[in-house]
């Protein structure tokens, strides 16, 4: 095992920097499972992470990386052991505590998830914390009645994670997905996710959030907030869901309770993040089996090594994301 290895660190004590720098053991944080990373991947709180004013780390010098995936080398707990395969997303890795942007990691045990059969580690990493949302997001719409007799889904976002990862589950499930989009070039690319019809955002929010509209789709997976979320809203059928996780249209959700109370719609909110680990592990089992979509080798976007990250994390902030970017350390 190598005492020194690399890891992209980012500065910010005496001017901005985003560097791969040598680091030793002994620079990593507390946790009683040391961990060889293999794969990593690109999310966009991992671009925030890059830039001096995005609000996500909490301190400097910083290795970003919400996601990793590898192999234990050493660990304090009885539950893992040198060998085994293992996940770690979520939690505070990548925000307050070294991520996978690195080649070793030091993670507590109670924020890994064992590798499920089914999944390498590489495939693990493509779906990471958008595909693990995507798959939270679904879940949660089953759980609420949401089934593919229902009427049609729609997917906000969908050339992004969340959203590319939503419709090849929801199109494996049997459901008829509608993808909305702003980009023309990318139709093809989501009816290859098993996207049934392609709507234009405009269709979604025209601009004006209607107290309601007509009744178009069953349930949606939303992972764009805002204004759309709000017109959206008014057109879910009665009795329908609709899955929030992001918000790249903005916080603020302008809605009447007419939706609510008129037609009985829900509104799930989605935390991957603190998500307790017993659905945790029940969603990362349906991703490695019913959930895992047939096309992931479709899902990714590029393959990149740490060197490249400095000059590939922006793209995420100028909406340029089409499925993932993953990193081979």
């Amino acid at each position: 095992m190598a005492e020194n290895f690399k890891a992209l660190v980012v500065n910010n004590e005496e001017q901005f920097t985003v560097d791969v720098k040598e680091l030793s053991l002994n620079d990593l944080p507390e946790g009683d499972v040391l961990l060889k990373v293999e794969y990593s991947s690109i999310n966009y709180k991992d671009s925030l992470a890059a830039i001096p004013d995005g609000n996500i780390v909490k301190s400097y010098p910083f290795v970003p990386g919400i996601d990793l995936a590898g192999t234990v080398i050493s660990s304090e707990n009885p539950q893992f052991k040198e060998g085994d395969k293992v996940i770690a997303t979520s939690y505070e890795i990548g925000v307050s505590h070294f991520g996978g942007y690195s080649e070793y990691a030091r993670i507590p045990s109670e924020w890994l998830v064992p590798l499920p059969e089914g999944l390498s580690l590489k495939e693990a990493m493509v779906i990471g914390t958008a595909g693990f949302t995507a798959a939270l997001s679904v879940q949660r719409l089953e759980e609420n009645n949401v089934t593919p007799e229902k009427g049609k889904v729609l997917v906000t976002g969908s050339t992004g994670g969340v959203g590319s990862f939503a419709v090849s589950i929801l199109s494996k499930l049997g459901y008829e997905v509608e993808a909305s989009t702003g980009k023309e070039s990318e139709h093809e690319f989501l009816k290859s996710l098993g996207a049934t019809s392609i709507v234009p955002r405009e269709e979604v929010y025209d601009g004006k959030v209607r107290a309601l509209g007509k009744q178009k789709w069953a349930a949606a997976v939303d992972p764009v907030g805002g204004e759309p979320l709000a017109s959206l809203l008014s057109q879910i059928h009665y009795g329908g869901s609709v899955a929030v996780s992001g918000l790249t249209a903005g916080t603020k959700l302008p809605s009447t309770v007419f939706p609510f109370i008129l037609r009985g719609v829900n509104l799930l909110g989605i935390d991957s993040v603190y998500c307790p680990m017993d659905t945790r592990l029940k969603v990362w089992n349906r991703l490695a089996t019913d959930f895992k979509p047939d096309n992931l080798e479709q899902l990714i976007q590029q393959e990149i090594t740490l060197e490249q990250l400095p000059e590939i994390l922006p793209t995420l902030l100028k909406g340029q994301a089409k499925g993932r970017t993953i990193v081979k350390l």
